[in-house]
């Protein structure tokens, strides 16, 4: 079971180092992105008010920072449900318009070319996600995606 164990950590490490070469991505770029989107986000006229119950932004920042390795650099440190994180928040069309905008921009502000992509390969799939995920939750069908949504997320209508 230990051996098991040390071999996947050992192929998760090399996945990390891979999107890293690859992409440019480490935690520093990470941090910077995140830190960068949710100041921007907390002034935002759209989304700022989705914020105004965050009680510690460094505890959230570092939540954030850590589903955001976990997803472009596989590293495994975000433990949560974010299903369940934003079930609580009146989550719309607009908003998810708006996040996507948002972090593309900062994305492309603060990573490389290849780095920017990657991140935003992955937002369009979790923000497809996460609105289907919160419609369903309220009993109603999601919207149909357009196919500038799928050709972003690199999906099929």
């Amino acid at each position: 079971m230990a051996d098991e164990a040390q071999e996947a950590a050992t192929r998760r490490l090399g996945a990390t180092r891979a999107a890293q070469e690859a992409t440019g991505l480490d935690e520093a770029v990470i941090e910077r992105l995140v830190r960068a989107f949710y100041d921007a986000a907390r002034e935002d006229a759209v989304l700022a008010p989705l914020f105004a119950g965050v009680e510690d932004w460094e505890v959230h920042i570092a939540r954030l920072c850590a589903f955001w390795s976990s997803v472009a650099l596989m590293t495994g440190r975000y433990h949560g449900q974010p299903m369940a994180a934003h079930a609580r928040l009146d989550l719309r069309a607009a908003h998810f318009a708006r996040w996507l905008a948002l972090f593309e921009r900062t994305a492309r502000e603060v990573c490389t070319p290849a780095g920017a992509d990657h991140l935003l390969e992955r937002a369009h799939r979790i923000a497809r996600s996460l609105e289907h995920g919160l419609a369903f939750h309220r009993g109603e069908l999601p919207r149909p995606f357009s196919a500038a949504w799928a050709k972003a997320a690199g999906t099929s209508p």
